[in-house]
């Protein structure tokens, strides 16, 4: 019994613990809000064309990244077709880029349902994986949430980035 009590407690500890480091975000500005699963997720304001919000975790840009984009495309088009347009225009130039599960994507669910498609590639002699979710509005419109991170991090960061990810809501 005594061991029991005690397992229960360390789980709710535990449990208390992953809900305290949750960090909402959001900025009045944007139109949709997301949950960060840790204090170690920043959000940067980068300035292009657009003011775009990007994510790091830690200091090391290497360690997990996310580009977060809204994308208008052609009526009915999917996201395995957004897809190969990504590919062809940006990631086969990648050094060493590899696409995984045969380019297929996987059907995800959260707020928004999508689809998540996999690559691996190196940057300055590092493995590196990335993972594209494609989260659909409607028939015109995707959030696309791009993450990187090394290889050797993913399997650590696998779960905090399809929790941001599930997390991702409209305002």
């Amino acid at each position: 019994m005594r061991r029991t009590l005690i397992m229960f407690l360390f789980i709710i500890s535990l449990t208390v613990t992953a809900i305290a480091q949750i960090q909402p975000f959001t900025k009045d500005e944007l139109d949709y809000a997301l949950d960060l699963p840790s204090p170690s997720w920043r959000a940067i304001s980068r300035l292009d064309v657009h003011d775009h919000m990007e994510f790091v975790y830690g200091d090391d840009y290497s360690n997990g990244y996310l580009r977060l984009r809204k994308k208008f495309v052609s009526a009915g088009t999917g996201a395995e077709v957004q897809f190969r347009h990504d590919e062809q225009w940006e990631l086969r130039s990648l050094p060493g880029y590899v696409v995984c599960s045969d380019g297929r994507g996987t059907e995800f669910e959260g707020h928004l349902r999508g689809t998540v498609f996999s690559y691996e590639y190196i940057n300055r002699g590092r493995n590196m994986d990335g993972r594209i979710y494609y989260l659909q509005l409607d028939n015109r419109t995707f959030y696309v949430l791009h993450f990187t991170v090394a290889s050797d991090k993913l399997r650590g960061l696998r779960s905090q980035m399809d929790s941001i990810v599930k997390s991702f809501r409209l305002k």
